[in-house]
């Protein structure tokens, strides 16, 4: 586990394009965080870090899902926001587990993505405004909690 203090927006999309450069195709990453904790910010370094342009990625709470990556092509990565999912909700209809090309971000995770094997991001926002954010790599004991 890695913990890192990120003072602004762009410090956090720094730290989500750092792991884009530890992802492959298939790869999930869980992101956990308080609301306005930084979790899209982290999700658009992410994208940045995969060659696309981060402006394009917005939170898809409303939406549930979104799909970013060359036009006409396979999704790079997709974006998923379960805040609006109600526990016990079948997560399966949004076919987040047949992403296998793409790189999977989906912030408010819910069982039974929990239980997958994947990367962990925690954000915390502390009191003086900065970010507080922990990434767990696949297979840290900490990670299966």
């Amino acid at each position: 586990m890695t913990s890192h203090v990120s003072a602004s927006e762009e410090e956090t999309r720094s730290l989500g394009a750092g792991l884009a450069r530890r992802l492959a195709p298939g790869d999930v990453v869980l992101i956990e965080g308080d609301l306005g904790a930084g979790k899209t910010e982290f999700v658009k370094g992410i994208a940045a870090g995969l060659g696309l342009d981060p402006n394009d990625v917005s939170s898809p709470s409303f939406a549930l899902v979104h799909e970013y990556g060359p036009s006409g092509k396979p999704p790079l990565l997709v974006h998923g926001d379960l805040y609006r999912v109600f526990a016990g909700a079948s997560i399966a209809e949004l076919g987040l587990d047949e992403q296998e090309s793409a790189i999977l971000a989906v912030e408010w995770p819910r069982p039974p993505l929990t239980q997958w094997r994947a990367w962990r991001v925690a954000l915390r926002i502390e009191p003086d405004g900065s970010r507080s954010i922990e990434v767990m790599p696949p297979g840290n004991p900490a990670s299966s909690a």
